[in-house]
């Protein structure tokens, strides 16, 4: 172990708890605002190449953030987990197997993953109501892409071993490298310039790919070099069912969250339809605030998930509680400031996207009634990457499966009672906090284990 690594880790065990915290949380923010920046800029210049395309990306991009959602928040959640708890327990060999079990986790996913979507992919596409120009464009970009996702699987377990140990910064600049490149290469090679010619959706998909596949090469390099915690080499590749199910046992479980939220959406997206084109585009401008409020989420939570995983490992359930409540608490308080500062103010937000008065009426609607909600919001999310840390993720995937509830059940009744527009907007909001809440009960309750004297945990 190196001297930066042993302070590090001191520093997660014993040090105070926000600055901590608030000093692993900033470099997390800052990429995931990278990656919500690529996907800006992505739908940008597919925008240039003409509405069919455009059209095309708005099917498949659903289900490329959820290939990324599955590998670096739910099964990596998994894999930091893991070896967060073995480093906290002072298990050095364990926390190197269980990386070399994660790559191989990744391979497998990622190679099941390429052939689904290749062989079922124009089944699903038709599916979501993909026709003729559109199908075309969908299958341009969805060939390269789910060729390459692997590379994506491999990449995001490899940061979520770094992160596992808790270093974030060489994850963060990782991903904000990546995020660059993608967006450079995606342009270039979707749009052409000079000599390089115009590939169109397959040029865009490139981008991603070859970002990735230079990612995976610059962790790998990192990972087997003399300055990474957890080192990847040639030996050490005995596998183990155990070792397996120290990660799936988690991550497989938190895979059902993003499934959730991608249904949430998928439903409430088809009940404001009703309401018309108008209510569609102001409920779109305002739900697009909650890419802000995730990444800081997710900032903060996966900050929590490896002080929290250490402290569970080292017997100090104790510390582990009061990081999940501290990191919930600034998570809700950063979040939550966001949403009221819209609720109160709609124009600040909304007029960045539109100034047409019906648009911003429904928009304004939204923001009035969500906003509030957001800071419950945010602590749900925060509170479950804590919860991988401890390895307790059910409590949490429940209380998404009740944010679907609501608004499925909630959603039906409204329109059987033909309830005013701003009902609809109502029930958002609901249904975050209802998450929130949930998720904070699930937490309060669940056992997370018994403090155990320091000297007996290293033992």
């Amino acid at each position: 172990m190196t001297a930066s690594s042993a302070n590090r880790e001191q520093r997660m065990l014993h040090g105070p708890v926000l600055p901590v915290l608030a000093a692993l949380a900033l470099p997390n923010i800052l990429a995931m605002v990278a990656v919500a920046a690529t996907s800006i800029a992505e739908t940008t210049y597919v925008g240039l190449l003409g509405r069919d395309a455009l059209a095309g990306m708005a099917l498949i991009f659903p289900l490329v953030m959820l290939m990324q959602t599955f590998s670096a928040g739910a099964m990596g959640g998994g894999v930091s987990s893991a070896i967060s708890r073995a480093l906290g327990a002072g298990d050095e060999e364990g926390a190197q197997s269980l990386a070399r079990h994660a790559v191989v986790i990744a391979l497998v996913a990622g190679a099941l993953f390429t052939f689904l979507f290749l062989v079922g992919g124009d089944a699903l596409y038709r599916l979501l109501g993909a026709r003729g120009a559109v199908l075309d464009e969908a299958h341009r970009y969805a060939t390269v892409a789910f060729s390459g996702v692997l590379l994506v699987w491999l990449a995001n377990t490899m940061i979520s071993v770094i992160r596992g140990t808790g270093n974030m910064h060489v994850p963060s600049t990782s991903i904000l490298a990546v995020a660059v490149l993608q967006i450079v290469l995606g342009a270039l090679l979707g749009l052409g310039f000079g000599p390089i010619p115009r590939w169109g959706m397959a040029g865009v998909a490139w981008g991603q790919v070859l970002a990735y596949g230079a990612g995976c090469v610059w962790l790998a390099f990192y990972m087997c070099g003399p300055n990474s915690r957890i080192r990847l080499g040639p030996d050490g590749w005995q596998l183990s069912r155990e070792r397996f199910w120290q990660i799936l046992r988690v991550g497989l479980l938190a895979c059902l969250s993003p499934l959730q939220t991608v249904l949430t959406v998928l439903v409430m997206t088809g009940l404001v339809a009703r309401l018309g084109v108008d209510a569609l585009a102001g409920y779109g401008i305002g739900a697009r605030l909650e890419f802000l409020a995730i990444p800081i989420a997710f900032g903060v939570g996966v900050a929590t998930l490896p002080m929290v995983g250490m402290a569970i490992g080292r017997g100090d359930v104790l510390r582990a509680r009061r990081v999940a409540w501290v990191g919930g608490a600034l998570s809700a308080g950063i979040v939550g400031v966001m949403g009221l500062m819209v609720a109160l103010w709609p124009q600040v937000w909304s007029r960045l996207f539109t100034d047409k008065p019906e648009v911003l009426h429904y928009c304004a609607q939204y923001l009035h009634y969500a906003g509030p909600a957001y800071a419950l919001f945010g602590l749900g999310l925060t509170l479950y990457f804590a919860s991988q840390g401890a390895g307790k993720v059910l409590g949490p995937v429940l209380a998404g499966t009740l944010r679907l509830a609501v608004i499925c059940v909630g959603g039906w009744l409204l329109t059987a009672t033909q309830a005013p527009d701003w009902s609809y907007f109502a029930l958002v909001g609901v249904a975050m906090a209802a998450y929130g809440v949930a998720t904070a009960g699930a937490v309060w309750g669940t056992r997370w284990g018994e403090s155990r004297p320091v000297a007996a945990a290293a033992r």
